[in-house]
């Protein structure tokens, strides 16, 4: 039999990656971020610990690659064009405020690159496609999104990770009016040249 007529048969890593991101996404759901373990991952997934660390480096890197985020946009092309900065802004402090897992993803990238990367991702992947509804360039496109996610990342940071006390003692409503004229200007503005 030759090299490419051997059957290929799962690597026995892949198999604990599997059984290590099964067991870990099973205990971030049930024990949140802050309680869960390594070590209560790993014995969940019936292997040592020092497996888990081999694989993703640390509880970060391990958060990031089991978690699964989605920021469930609304449709913003049946948004009024007037009105984008503010359900944007309206959309995310919903989010944050009611998704644990979006605040430990934050805090975890701000220390692990691995967390970073995935946090890109979301970021790049769903708010990107959310803005291209604004114009064709690419680039533009590109660049709105990033200023968009600029804002609504350190509107995250200070409000749940740092806890800014203004940040955190601003009613929602009121962080709506300051920051949706700025989040409207990134999406439908034009740059001056």
């Amino acid at each position: 039999m030759t090299a490419s007529a051997q059957p290929t048969h799962p690597r026995r890593s892949d198999a604990t990656r599997a059984a290590i991101l099964r067991a870990a996404r099973e205990r971030f759901a049930a024990d949140g971020y802050e309680r869960a373990t390594i070590r209560a991952i790993a014995a969940d997934a019936q292997i040592d610990p020092s497996m888990v660390m081999r694989y993703y480096g640390s509880k970060e890197g391990l958060f990031a690659a089991a978690a699964e985020f989605d920021l469930r946009l609304p449709d913003l092309s049946a948004v009024p064009p007037a009105r984008l900065g503010e359900v944007l802004v309206r959309h995310f402090l919903a989010r944050w405020d009611g998704d644990e897992t979006l605040v430990a993803l934050l805090r975890a990238a701000s220390t692990n690159p691995g967390a970073a990367e995935r946090m890109r991702g979301i970021f790049a992947d769903q708010l990107t496609a959310a803005v291209t509804a604004f114009g064709s360039d690419s680039a533009l496109t590109a660049r709105r999104a990033g200023l968009v996610a600029s804002q609504l990342l350190g509107l995250a940071f200070t409000r749940y990770i740092v806890r800014l006390p203004p940040m955190v003692d601003t009613p929602p409503e009121e962080l709506v009016s300051w920051i949706a004229p700025t989040l409207q200007r990134y999406l439908t503005g034009l740059p001056e040249s």
